[in-house]
């Protein structure tokens, strides 16, 4: 399962507004607002669709993606002052410890969903931060999105989560998506 990652080339659909279907952008937004958070990691941020959702909320967000040629794309978009492109894997993400307050992930769980790379969010997200993933989920029917083989469901990711000492603060699964928000240990 997993670990899929993006073909650049397809980047244009990235940006297409119907995406918003799948997780929107309130849905994403909200628990970073709620919670006051300033400094926010987008993993496997593409294009920037999500991330520029995120950047108006707050007041630094680290647009990381492991495949060069997205920032490439995201950069001939425009990238809002607030962003900051960062080419690393998850699992080595160049932060120092309780760097961010939190990070987002969307569409993207199933590209880099490793204990390895959960350890590296524990790391760099500091205590009671919150880290927001929204994903494709292995319950749908994988009409959209990778092969259903290569998702995972919502209970997945939280038992990963919970291993590596994050609390759950709220999990749903919906038709063809799943969302899990939980704190930092």
């Amino acid at each position: 399962m997993g670990f899929h990652t993006f073909d650049a080339s397809e980047a244009e659909r990235l940006e297409r507004p119907d995406r918003y279907r799948w997780v929107s952008a309130e849905e994403l937004i909200g628990p970073l607002v709620s919670a006051g958070l300033d400094v926010v990691a987008d993993l496997g941020s593409g294009t920037g669709f999500y991330t520029d959702s995120v950047a108006p909320h707050v007041e630094t967000v680290y647009g990381v993606d492991v495949q060069a040629e997205m920032h490439d794309l995201y950069r001939e978009k425009g990238v809002p002052e607030n962003v900051d492109l960062v080419a690393s894997d998850v699992a080595d993400l160049p932060f120092a410890d309780d760097e961010l307050d939190g990070a987002v992930s969307t569409m993207t769980y199933h590209e880099f969903a490793s204990d390895a790379s959960i350890a590296e969010l524990a790391r760099t997200i500091r205590s009671g931060g919150l880290l927001v993933v929204f994903d494709w989920t292995a319950d749908g029917d994988g009409e959209h999105g990778p092969p259903v083989d290569e998702r995972f469901a919502a209970a997945d990711a939280v038992e990963a989560l919970e291993a590596a000492g994050f609390e759950v603060v709220s999990e749903s699964t919906r038709t063809e998506t799943f969302g899990v928000v939980a704190r930092a240990p």
